[in-house]
C-alpha cells in the first residue's frame, strides 16, 4: 500500500532570527520501507529520532526534501489488484483531497488535537463535510454509529459535548472516530496510548485491532513502547537519529535483535518477574544531535561494537540477514 523510497526531510536552522540558515536538522535521512496492505508496521525508537516526522510525511502534512512516497489506492471491489501507485509527495489540488479520503492520522495528544470550541459532532463530522459525503442528517447518523462503535455509548450523550467535558480516554476515542469516519484504508497512529492511563490503554488497543479486522484498516504505529508495538503490529522498524537500523517480523526481531541499538532498547524494557534481570547492553554517552551529522554510522559514538570500518565508512544500508529481517550494521 505504501512504499517509501530514500525518504528525506531536512529542517534548516539559523543562529539568529534574521540570519541565513547555516545548518540542517536531518530529521529523516534516506529512509526506505514497505507497508503492505492489511498489515501494521510499528515504528519504534527514542524521542527525537524522526518517527512522528515520517508519520506526517506519509499523510502529506509535511513535504519531503527528497525521495518518493508511493501510495496504491485500495481496490474498488474485492478481488481487484488495487489502483496504480502515485507519488503523494507530488500530488496537488483535488488529488490531495481524494488521497485524504484514504489516509488519516490519529495524533498523539488528545488534549491538543481537538478544537476546544467545537462539539464532538462537529469534530467528527468535519472530514465528511470536507469530502462532501452525505447530507446533514446522514452525517449525524454516520457519526452516531461510529461513536457507538468506538465505545462512546449512548452516542446521544456525547454528540454535543465539548472536549473539556470528556476524559482522556474518551477524547482519544473521539480522535479515532474522526480518523475513521471517512473509511480510510490506512491510518498513521502517533503514540495513540501514551497520554492515557494504563487501565485505558488496553481498551484503546483492542478497539484499534478490532477496527483493523472489521474495516481492513492498515496502521503505521508510531511508538516508543515496544510492548504496544508487539501487541498491535506484525512487523517492527527500529529508528535511530533519522535512520532505520533494523526491520523484521515482530517476534523474530524481539527474540533475536541483531543491531546493538535494538538490543539496548530491549534491555531497557522492564520484566514483570521478580529477581529476573536482562543482560545490559553497554552503550556509551548520550544521543548525538541530528544537526549536520557525519556520514558515518549514526550510532558509532555510542556503539559497543564500533570499529575502524564504522568510522571510515558511510552509514550502512539495510542488508538482509534472514527472511524479512534487515539490519543496517557493518559488523552484524
Amino acid at each position: 500500500m505504501i512504499r517509501a523510497e530514500s525518504l528525506t526531510k531536512l529542517f534548516p536552522i539559523s543562529r539568529g532570527r534574521f540570519k541565513r540558515a547555516t545548518s540542517l536538522v536531518h530529521a529523516v535521512d534516506g529512509v526506505s520501507f514497505d507497508l503492505p496492505r492489511g498489515q501494521s508496521l510499528g515504528l519504534v525508537g527514542e524521542s527525537g529520532c524522526g518517527k512522528t516526522t515520517i508519520g506526517k510525511l506519509l499523510v502529506k502534512l509535511l513535504e519531503p526534501t527528497s525521495g518518493r512516497i508511493l501510495f496504491a489506492s485500495p481496490p474498488a471491489k474485492s478481488g481487484d489488484a488495487g489502483g496504480e501507485s502515485v507519488d503523494i509527495a507530488r500530488i496537488k489540488g483535488a488529488t490531495v483531497r481524494n488521497f485524504r479520503r484514504h489516509a488519516q492520522m490519529i495524533f498523539q495528544d488528545p488534549y491538543e488535537s481537538m478544537n476546544p470550541r467545537r462539539v464532538v459532532l462537529d469534530t467528527v463530522a468535519e472530514p465528511l463535510q470536507v469530502q462532501g459525503i452525505g447530507a446533514s442528517h446522514e452525517r449525524l447518523d454516520l457519526v452516531s454509529g461510529l461513536l457507538d462503535r468506538v465505545g462512546l455509548t449512548p452516542a446521544a450523550n456525547f454528540l454535543f459535548r465539548h472536549p473539556h467535558e470528556l476524559s482522556g480516554g474518551q477524547r482519544q476515542r473521539v480522535a479515532i472516530a474522526r480518523a475513521l469516519v471517512v473509511g480510510p484504508s490506512y491510518v498513521v497512529a502517533d503514540e495513540p496510548t501514551s497520554m492515557l492511563d494504563v487501565s485505558i490503554r488496553a481498551g484503546i488497543m483492542n478497539l484499534m485491532l478490532e477496527l483493523a479486522q472489521t474495516q481492513g484498516v492498515t496502521y503505521l504505529l508510531v511508538t516508543h513502547d515496544l510492548a504496544v508495538a508487539r501487541y498491535m503490529c506484525q512487523r517492527i522498524a527500529v529508528m535511530y537519529r533519522g535512520k532505520i537500523v533494523e526491520v523484521g517480523a515482530t517476534e523474530e526481531l524481539l527474540q533475536d535483535p541483531l543491531h546493538p541499538y535494538t538490543r539496548a532498547l530491549l534491555s531497557a524494557v522492564p520484566v514483570p518477574i521478580p529477581g529476573f534481570r536482562r543482560q545490559e547492553v553497554n552503550i556509551k554517552g548520550d544521543a548525538s544531535a541530528a544537526i549536520d551529522p557525519p556520514e558515518r554510522c549514526r550510532f558509532y559514538d555510542r556503539c559497543p561494537l564500533a570499529s575502524v570500518i564504522c568510522l571510515n565508512s558511510p552509514h550502512p544500508t539495510l542488508a538482509e540477514k534472514g527472511p524479512g529481517h534487515q539490519v543496517a550494521c557493518h559488523l552484524v
